[in-house]
């Protein structure tokens, strides 16, 4: 029989900072352009993250589909546009935890939930279900931190882990790259009670997982080291300098901004190097940074069964 669970806040939806009212079990979708099924394009395991979220043995990654931002560089774009082709897992959950439990089942100790923030309810049901099996993994939270500071509220002691991107502190740059002027005051007051729930301090767990605290993830982009700086500025003042940042050097021109005049190279030596040094002058000197050759890294193809290559 179908495990078929109905959200009421789905039929009119205002998880998100967009407040847009949609009624997810209509025809009328909301900004994500998402129902209110289990919009997931992918379960599976990553070793890519951060050493202390993917541990010894990777992580188990729930990619939802769609996503309540339109970052015109993303790296995800094949399942975050919102006209994406995402088949799904339609409205019952047993198929999801048997996905989910497959990979548990194989000695992985953490479930992330990424891009989740208009998918909250589905997260909490997972979480439930998974406990209600007898499955306590540490559950992540990898967000691109436009979360409503309410609904993260809900999170308070089902997350254990906070992984959330600080983007921008330019809200021109966060209008024209991601349609959301004002991400810098949303994401620092979700960041703020992430860090309230969990704090600085990054708890070691089994399999070299942390089970507890959180990582703010930063991408830099080609031409914005001065967006850079300002964001780790915010930090170090309205967060704390102790927090663990993950510095990403990754960035690459997808295909949809590979012709663009700013975005459509990647990042320079000297760039990531004043973004470096900025940190050293805060004393952050708590996180990871990466090498540029990461750039030809992390980049995940899911129009395959296996994003990231063989599990």
């Amino acid at each position: 029989m179908m495990n078929y669970e109905v959200f009421p806040e789905l039929k009119h939806c205002t998880l998100c900072p967009r407040n847009c009212g949609a009624d997810r079990y209509s025809r009328k979708l909301g900004y994500c352009n998402s129902d209110a099924s289990y919009l997931i394009s992918s379960i599976c395991i990553h070793r890519g993250e951060e050493p202390a979220i993917s541990g010894n043995n990777g992580i188990c990654n729930i990619f939802f589909g769609h996503c309540n931002l339109r970052c015109i560089y993303c790296q995800n774009h094949q399942i975050s546009d919102k006209n994406a082709d995402i088949s799904g897992y339609g409205y019952d959950i047993d198929p999801v935890i048997h996905d989910i439990i497959r990979i548990l089942d194989r000695g992985i100790v953490n479930v992330s939930f990424v891009s989740p923030s208009h998918f909250l309810p589905h997260v909490r049901a997972i979480i439930a279900a998974l406990k209600a099996r007898g499955y306590h993994p540490i559950f992540v939270y990898n967000t691109n931190a436009y979360d409503r500071v309410e609904e993260i509220r809900k999170l308070e002691g089902l997350i254990d882990v906070y992984l959330p991107d600080f983007k921008y502190v330019d809200s021109s740059l966060a209008n024209t790259y991601s349609d959301a002027g004002d991400y810098p005051d949303i994401a620092l007051k979700a960041i703020s009670e992430m860090y309230r729930q969990v704090g600085s301090t990054l708890i070691p767990g089994p399999a070299g997982a942390a089970e507890r605290g959180m990582i703010i993830r930063h991408l830099v982009l080609p031409g914005h080291v001065q967006n850079s700086l300002g964001v780790l500025e915010q930090i170090a003042e309205h967060i704390s300098p102790n927090v663990h940042i993950s510095l990403m050097s990754q960035y690459y021109p997808t295909s949809e901004v590979e012709d663009h005049s700013l975005l459509g190279r990647t990042i320079s030596r000297m760039e990531y190097d004043l973004v470096i040094q900025k940190m050293e002058s805060l004393e952050m000197n708590k996180g990871w940074i990466q090498e540029l050759s990461s750039t030809h890294s992390f980049r995940p193809d899911f129009r395959k069964e296996k994003p990231f290559g063989e599990e």
